[in-house]
């Protein structure tokens, strides 16, 4: 109480409120009706001070006040504020928020696809835009004083994850970084970066949720909680979080339960069904059903939830079955609030539009309370959604991952029906950081007392894993950053070869490997301590040790190489057996996911390669495509012909079989049971094994049992001490590689990029050439096919809408490879230029074996995808949407998606071809307009 301060005590308390109203930080509070987090604070004071800040803290924590403040700073300063984030839909939220706050003059914003008051003091907009704006040397860039960059974790990301990195690095000095970021492991030794490539930067890490989380497990009709309650009720870790024991046993009561694996035979396959349905009436141990879910969160006062189905389909499935099971989660009126918002939104849509788009389900769903989210949706539906969520009149939402990323859509709850996700490439298990990214949407500020996360019961469910899950909070920052072409050519001619090498230097990713480097140092140290220790060990008085097991090694080694070069000639001979193959062939696929009986419908010669087959590579020899027994049409590789494979007999295939039909498989899958069921197939006999010949093999056998060290009785011991000492000595060596490998690799790489753009004329030297000065200004994944195909004059003489299939080639990839059928594209012109793209394409893939760059690191140009050329196509010829989905069999969603991205590089080819004597230019401007039209113009989010 101030009564009861000195007079000394309360002058200085006087002077300290004085000096606090006159920093911008006090106007600056009273804008909002909450008082700030002591984070916030810390690092709002830091800013004001002149320093940059990185803040890692929880989804929903309120980071973003901090990049508000920056704006604030700015505008108050006379200066600019880029406000960048990594998704046009994060953009155009920030948009709105920044430009109520402080008027839509002041405000503007640039995505790629909408440009809205660019020239305002504040300007949101993705990392990209930022970053070509750096390279171009944009007139936009005087006066800006900060950059606040949302969600910088992003950086971890594979395919965008540069962007950051090179927007960081290139930033003008006198730009005040603000970083944001989701809680992460290593923010010190982010920090640490920034400190050395920005200047003074302050780090403020938060791990304080502004809303508790409760963890709970949903099993059958009971909701246990994932862990104990805590004594300490809130405090920071005095006493440690068990796992409920309730949740325990009834994991081990389930697996007592659960019926033996191996009964499964033929006669007991029929009781499965009944089994389930035994073990669940004598049980409470089930997976309830996507209805009970959220029947159980009402019930509960637990809405509204995002549940989290790592697929699209099954986001849809689970609002069909809510709509089937009668939920109704709206009163009348707020049915009507949202007819009256839905119908406001979509007003733009045409009618014809609106039955292909499904609109009448999704709005039935929407006035019960129930919606998916997911990519494929159509984004003003996708928004729509967000709108009506955040209003509390969508209760229920169905969601896939991409939601947790930055959307502010917060819940009461988020539910997650299972701990395995597909990653592009298999099933796997979620990570610590996604959990941790899923769950943290649970719990509204300023309206939720505490958020929920509950995880549906499956069939062997470990909660001590679970619980390890939930109880790690972070995960670790790990850099993308890698060259490409366009960043070579654009470096180079601002800064030359030299210094551009020693700006990749400072990149994270080589700051990190750096760091990485002194720990590995200090294992070679030990390991050489290891090393004196294991020659004492096996030290032998009848004569050299070491001699001897360097003889016992080479004999391991020479019947290893031996073993083989056995394997790689059967492999050779599989090889030769399968160019023999003719369709018609049965065969028997000896091993693999597709074993046994199967027909080859096309024997997958090299030279029978469809030009843009995916999946197709080169010097792959022959990959069949065949109909297995069970009605699957596959293309096998030669890993699942280890040994030669012959014609066991042959069939006539109807020339009215299509691989697509179910019918047609089920049909000439039974035809081939019939024909050759009863085949069995030879087995492969080994013959002499090549080590019972060899003279090698012969000299080092009589060499040991003639070596003294031969007939000492502690032989196989100091043998033992030996080994030790060759496994540690190998150890050592791949460390000591590892070393080498990873000092400057930045730079190496960027080296053999330089050299190979030298070779195809895009620099000399220092100087950028006027095929450099091109690519420079092609930014994607085909950035280098996309300027030799100008180069080459490719795409010369094609009509607007033949350029757009021909564009798409560059940016559209498949979520799932399809080999058994070649993707459909237009004719004439078209199909040539095309064809010519994937020649081009198989040129620069040989440059690049040539000069050591790597795609799997993450560098190089990947085989163009003509998946969507056809779509496009017919889209730019003016088709209607109906006629367009129906043919590419895509989602809206990803259909206006992709059309986006071939806007977006038509624009770039548009202000890079030729300007005389081209038609590419006028005509990529053409395809601009014959692509933005109908669904893809008015979706303002891409």
């Amino acid at each position: 109480m101030t009564e009861d301060l000195s007079p000394a005590e309360a002058y200085a308390a006087a002077r300290a409120r004085a000096t606090e109203q006159a920093t911008a930080l006090a106007p600056f509070r009273e804008m909002y009706e909450f008082g700030l987090d002591p984070f916030q604070i810390e690092a709002c004071r830091a800013l004001e001070a002149g320093k940059g800040v990185l803040v890692a803290a929880p989804t929903g924590s309120g980071k973003t006040i901090v990049g508000e403040f920056a704006v604030h700073l700015a505008l108050r300063q006379g200066k600019k504020c880029f406000y960048t984030t990594p998704i046009k839909a994060l953009s155009n939220q920030k948009y709105a928020d920044l430009a109520k706050r402080y008027g839509s003059d002041k405000v503007g914003l640039l995505t790629g696809d909408n440009s809205v008051n660019a020239d305002a003091p504040v300007v949101v907009m993705t990392t990209e835009v930022l970053r070509n704006m750096l390279y171009a040397g944009s007139q936009a860039l005087l006066g800006l004083g900060y950059v606040v960059m949302d969600e910088v974790h992003y950086l971890s990301d594979r395919f965008r994850g540069a962007v950051w990195e090179e927007v960081i690095i290139h930033l003008p000095e006198s730009v005040t970084l603000v970083s944001l970021s989701a809680t992460v492991s290593n923010a010190e030794e982010f920090g640490d970066w920034l400190d050395t490539v920005r200047g003074d930067t302050e780090v403020i890490v938060s791990e304080e949720r502004p809303v508790p989380l409760w963890q709970h497990v949903l099993a059958g009709r009971r909701m246990y909680d994932l862990f104990e309650e805590e004594t300490d009720h809130g405090g920071r870790g005095a006493s440690r979080r068990e796992v409920n024991p309730d949740l325990v046993r009834l994991a081990r009561m389930e697996n007592q339960k659960t019926y033996n694996p191996r009964d499964r035979r033929r006669g007991k396959m029929v009781r499965e069904a009944d089994r389930e349905r035994e073990r669940r009436s004598r049980s409470r141990i089930w997976t309830p059903s996507r209805a009970e879910v959220v029947e159980r969160l009402d019930a509960a006062d637990l809405l509204p939830a995002i549940t989290f189905i790592f697929s699209r389909a099954g986001c849809e499935a689970a609002v069909q079955q809510c709509l089937y099971a009668g939920l109704r989660l709206n009163d009348e009126d707020a049915r009507a609030e949202v007819r009256s918002i839905v119908e406001a939104r979509t007003a733009a849509i045409p009618d014809e539009d609106l039955h292909v788009l499904g609109y009448f389900e999704w709005v039935e769903a929407l006035e019960r309370g129930i919606a998916a989210h997911h990519a494929g949706m159509l984004p003003t539906f996708k928004e729509v959604v967000e709108e009506l969520f955040v209003r509390g009149l969508v209760k229920a939402v169905f969601a896939t991952e991409t939601l947790a990323l930055g959307i502010n859509m917060p819940a009461r709850s988020v539910v997650l029906e299972k701990l395995v996700k597909w990653n592009g490439e298999q099933h796997a298990d979620i990570t610590p950081g996604e959990y941790t990214q899923l769950t943290g949407r649970a719990g509204r500020r300023g309206i939720d007392v505490e958020g929920h996360a509950v995880v549906l019961w499956q069939r062997g469910m470990d909660p001590g894993a679970l619980a390890g899950l939930a109880g790690t909070r972070t995960y670790p920052l790990r850099s993308s950053f890698r060259p490409s072409y366009n960043m070579a050519v654009n470096l180079v001619q601002q800064f030359g070869r030299h210094r551009s090498r020693e700006l990749l230097e400072t990149s994270f990713a080589q700051f990190q490997a750096d760091k990485s480097v002194v720990g590995i140092a200090r294992q070679v140290q030990r390991n050489e301590e290891g090393l004196d220790g294991y020659k004492e060990g096996m030290t032998c008085h009848l004569g050299d040790f070491q001699e001897y097991a360097r003889l016992r090694r080479d004999l391991k080694d020479r019947e290893t190489e031996l073993a083989k070069q056995g394997a790689a000639q059967r492999r050779v001979a599989a090889a030769d057996s399968l160019e023999k193959l003719k369709p018609g062939d049965v065969i028997h696929v000896p091993t693999g996911k597709f074993a046994g009986l199967a027909l080859v419908l096309d024997p997958g010669l090299p030279a029978g390669r469809a030009n843009g087959h995916r999946g197709m590579e080169q010097h792959d020899g022959p990959r069949p495509l065949v109909l297995t027994a069970e009605r699957q049409v596959k293309r096998l590789a030669s890993i699942d012909f280890p040994v030669p494979v012959e014609a066991l007999d042959r069939m006539r295939i109807p020339k009215s079989f299509n691989p697509r039909s179910p019918q047609s498989r089920r049909d000439l899958a039974a035809a081939l049971r019939t024909k050759a069921g009863h085949i069995v197939p030879d087995r492969h006999r080994k013959g002499r094994a090549p080590a019972a010949d060899d003279r090698e093999i012969a000299r080092l056998r009589g060499e040991l049992r003639a070596h003294p060290c031969h007939g000492c009785d502690e032989r196989e011991d100091h043998a033992r001490w030996a080994e030790r000492y060759y496994r540690l000595e190998r150890d050592t060596k791949q460390l000591e590689r590892r070393i080498e490998g990873r000092t400057n690799t930045i730079a190496r790489t960027f080296d053999r990029i330089v050299a190979l753009l030298t070779e195809l004329d895009y620099l000399r030297g220092d100087e950028v050439t006027e095929h450099g000065k091109r690519l420079a200004r092609l930014y994607g994944e085909l950035d280098l096919l996309a300027s030799e195909c100008l180069r080459d004059g490719v795409w010369e003489g094609l009509s607007p809408a033949e350029l757009a299939s021909c564009v798409s080639a560059l940016v559209y990839e498949a979520r799932q490879s399809d080999d058994a059928v070649a993707p459909k594209v237009p004719s004439g012109k078209a199909k040539a230029a095309l064809g010519e793209m994937v020649r081009i394409w198989g040129r620069l893939d040989g440059l690049e074996e040539e000069f050591k760059i790597n795609q799997a690191e993450g560098v190089g140009q990947r085989e163009p995808d003509l998946g969507f050329a056809w779509a496009v196509y017919q889209w730019a010829s003016d088709k209607s949407l109906d006629e367009v989905l129906r043919e590419a069999e895509m989602p809206a969603g990803d259909f206006v998606r992709w059309c986006k991205q071939v806007i977006d590089v038509l624009g770039q080819i548009a202000a890079a071809a030729p300007k005389e004597n081209s038609t590419v230019a006028k005509n990529a401007r053409k395809a601009v307009d014959a692509v933005l039209r109908g669904v893809v113009a008015y979706s303002s989010v891409g």
